[in-house]
C-alpha cells in the first residue's frame, strides 16, 4: 500500500499488490516445467505425425530447444512480469518465424505472460501500456502474415470449399476474430485477477479494522467496569469503615464511664462491618460470575441484594448515620413510580457518598436527606448543617468522590448540584429525568 489516509485506511485506488510469497514462487517454476513439459511432448506429438503448424520446420533438436526457451521465463512470471511478458513475446514472434511444428503451446505462454502482468504488476501504468504495447505488436505481427499469405495465394487456386464465403476472406476474418478474443481475454482476466486480490486485501484490513476496533470497544468495556467497580467499592468501604471508626471512637470514649452506650456503639460497629462485608462479597460475586450466567445477572437473591442496593435501602443507609451520632432525617415527597434498577443504584450511592462526607468532614450536627418523586423525574438531596467543603478545619481531599458522583448522575442524563447553602451547611442535589417507561407507574 502506497499511502493511508487520516484513519489508517488505505488508499484503494493505489493499493500496490505486494510481491509474491516464495510458495507462489515455487508453484511458478512447477507450472513453468509443466508448460516446458506438455511444449516438449506436443512437439514430439506433431513431428511424429507429420502435422506441422506451418507446413515446414526445422530440425526437432532446435523446435524442442525453442519450445523450452519460450516457456522457461515462465519460472519467474510473478516475480518479473514485466520482463517475462517481454522475453515471451519475443520468442514467440521468433519460433512463429522459424516455423516450428507447434503453435499451441507458445500461444498458453503468451497468455499467461500478459494475464500475469494484469494481474501481478504493482506499477499499473506500466503493466497497462506493456499489454497495449504487446497486443499492437502481435497483431502487427499478424498482419504481416495475412499480407504474406494473401501474396502467396495469387499463384495458387486456393482448394474448393463448401461454405458459403471466400476461403481467404474467410482465413483472415478467422485469424483476426481468433486473436482478438485470444488477447482480450488474457487482458480482462488479468485486471479480474488484479481486482480480486485488490478486494480480498481490502476485506482483510476491514476484517483486522473490525477486530481492532472490538478489542478496543472490550478494552474501554473493561476499563468503564473496573472504574464502576472502584466506585461501588470507595462508597462501600468509605462509608461503612467512616461510621464504624466514629463508633469506635465514641465506644472508647464512654468505655468506663457508660458500658452500656458502649455496647451498643460496639454492636453499630458489628453491624455496619457486617453489611460492608455483605456488600463486598456481593461485588466480588458478580466479579466472579461468568458473563451471561444467572448469578451475574442477580439470579442469586443474597448477591442482587447486596451488590445492589437501591431506593428501599435508604431507610436503612439514613439509620447507620444516625447511629453515627448525627441527628438524620429521610422523608419522602410526592406519589412513588418505578425507576430503572440503574438509576436507584445510583441515588443510593450519592446519598452513601454525601453521608459520608458529612460525617467524615462536615463537623455537622445533622443531616437531612430528601427523596422527591416529581412529575418531570426523580430528585434526591441531601442538606447538613456543617462547615462545607471548604469551611475552617476542613481537610482537603482528592474530590475524587464528587467526581464520581457527577459521573454516575451524568450516566443516566442527570444532573449534579453541590455548593454550600446560604443560611449554611452544604447542599447535594441529584436530578434524574424521568423516561416515558418510568410513566403511569
Amino acid at each position: 500500500m502506497t499511502r493511508a489516509s487520516v484513519d489508517s485506511e488505505p488508499v484503494w485506488q493505489q493499493w500496490r499488490r505486494p510481491l509474491p510469497t516464495p510458495r507462489q514462487r515455487r508453484h511458478d517454476v512447477w507450472s513453468a516445467l509443466a508448460v516446458l513439459a506438455g511444449a516438449e511432448f506436443t512437439l514430439l506429438l506433431v513431428n511424429s505425425m507429420g502435422l506441422l503448424a506451418f507446413g515446414d520446420a526445422p530440425s526437432l533438436g532446435e523446435q524442442l530447444l525453442l519450445g523450452a526457451a519460450v516457456t522457461a521465463p515462465l519460472a519467474v512470471r510473478r516475480r518479473y512480469p514485466l520482463a517475462v511478458l517481454a522475453a515471451v513475446s519475443a520468442l514467440f514472434i521468433f519460433v512463429q518465424a522459424r516455423q516450428i511444428g507447434d503453435n499451441l503451446v507458445p500461444s498458453i505462454a503468451l497468455f499467461m505472460a500478459i494475464y500475469t502482468v494484469g494481474a501481478w504488476e504493482r506499477n499499473r501504468t506500466a503493466a497497462r501500456w506493456a499489454r497495449i504495447a504487446v497486443i499492437v505488436v502481435m497483431f502487427c505481427w499478424l498482419g504481416f502474415g495475412i499480407l504474406r499469405l494473401l501474396l502467396g495465394s495469387t499463384h495458387e487456386e486456393p482448394p474448393p470449399a463448401p461454405g458459403p464465403l471466400d476461403p481467404i476472406v474467410s482465413a483472415v476474418l478467422y485469424d483476426v476474430v481468433f486473436n482478438l478474443v485470444f488477447f482480450l481475454s488474457a487482458y480482462f482476466f488479468g485486471e479480474v485477477g488484479w481486482l480480486s486480490a485488490r478486494r480480498r486485501a481490502e476485506l482483510e484490513h476491514r476484517a483486522e479494522q473490525l477486530r481492532l476496533s472490538q478489542e478496543e470497544n472490550t478494552r474501554g468495556a473493561i476499563v468503564a467496569e473496573r472504574v464502576r467497580i472502584a466506585r461501588d467499592l470507595h462508597d462501600v468501604v468509605a462509608h461503612h469503615v467512616s461510621v464504624m471508626g466514629i463508633q469506635a471512637g465514641a465506644a472508647r470514649r464512654v468505655l468506663d464511664t457508660d458500658p452500656e452506650l458502649a455496647r451498643t456503639a460496639l454492636d453499630t460497629v458489628e453491624r455496619t462491618a457486617r453489611t460492608a462485608i455483605d456488600e463486598l462479597r456481593g461485588l466480588l460475586g458478580v466479579l466472579r460470575a461468568e458473563p451471561g450466567s444467572e448469578e451475574s445477572a442477580g439470579g442469586a437473591d443474597d448477591t442482587s441484594h447486596t451488590a445492589s442496593p437501591g431506593l428501599a435501602d435508604l431507610p436503612e443507609l439514613v439509620e447507620h448515620t444516625r447511629s453515627a451520632g448525627l441527628e438524620a432525617t429521610f422523608a419522602v415527597y410526592g406519589e412513588p413510580y418505578p425507576v430503572s434498577d440503574g438509576v436507584a443504584l445510583t441515588v443510593y450511592r450519592v446519598v452513601q457518598e454525601a453521608l459520608t462526607n458529612v460525617v467524615k468532614h462536615a463537623a455537622a450536627r445533622s443531616v437531612d436527606v430528601r427523596l422527591r418523586y416529581l412529575d418531570g423525574g426523580l430528585e434526591v438531596e441531601i442538606t447538613d448543617d456543617g462547615r462545607g467543603p471548604s469551611g475552617p478545619g476542613r481537610k482537603p481531599g482528592s474530590g475524587l468522590g464528587l467526581l464520581g458522583m457527577r459521573e454516575r448522575v451524568a450516566v443516566h442524563g442527570g444532573e449534579l448540584e453541590t455548593g454550600a447553602r446560604r443560611t449554611g451547611g452544604y447542599r447535594v442535589r441529584a436530578r434524574f429525568p424521568r423516561f416515558p417507561e418510568q410513566s403511569g407507574g
